[in-house]
């Protein structure tokens, strides 16, 4: 008769700064990955050739508008890694906080609105996942210093 064990896998918690990443990274993925689904949207390549995104005409105010709200999140990857942790929860709190009403208004004069209300979703429970992760930052405690009384002179 043999017996077998079953190794159990060693489940280590991930550093928040790595959870904050990852969900910065799968933020990114859908933001992009929205946008460039949305070109099989009937009718929008057409409106791109006329120069409209939406309601907004294609200059370079739009452009660099649109490189700047998608590099936020970009840099908030390398960001979540590298920065102090107080000056890193501060950074993740409130980035994620103003995506929010950026993510929502993606819904405004959606033609498809099974197509961007679950893009909308997931991007919402993600930026929720980010608050949360950055809100309950672990702290660590420091024992008290030992009292030494004053030595005279």
């Amino acid at each position: 008769m043999s017996t077998s064990q079953t190794a159990t896998l060693d489940d280590q918690p991930a550093p928040v700064r790595a959870r904050l990443a990852a969900a910065w990274t799968s933020f990114m993925f859908l933001y992009a990955y929205v946008d460039i689904l949305n070109f099989f949207t009937p009718g929008v390549v057409d409106d791109i050739l006329d120069g409209k995104v939406f309601e907004f005409d294609l200059s370079q105010t739009f452009s660099t508008a649109a490189l700047a709200l998608v590099a936020i999140p970009a840099l908030m990857i390398v960001l979540s890694m590298t920065l102090p942790a107080r000056a890193d929860r501060i950074t993740n709190l409130v980035v994620a906080s103003l995506y929010v009403p950026v993510t929502v208004f993606n819904l405004a004069g959606a033609s498809w609105l099974y197509f961007y209300g679950l893009g909308v979703v997931l991007e919402l429970a993600l930026l929720a996942l980010i608050v949360r992760y950055a809100w309950t930052w672990p702290r660590t405690t420091t024992a008290p210093r030992p009292h030494r009384p004053a030595t005279a002179l």
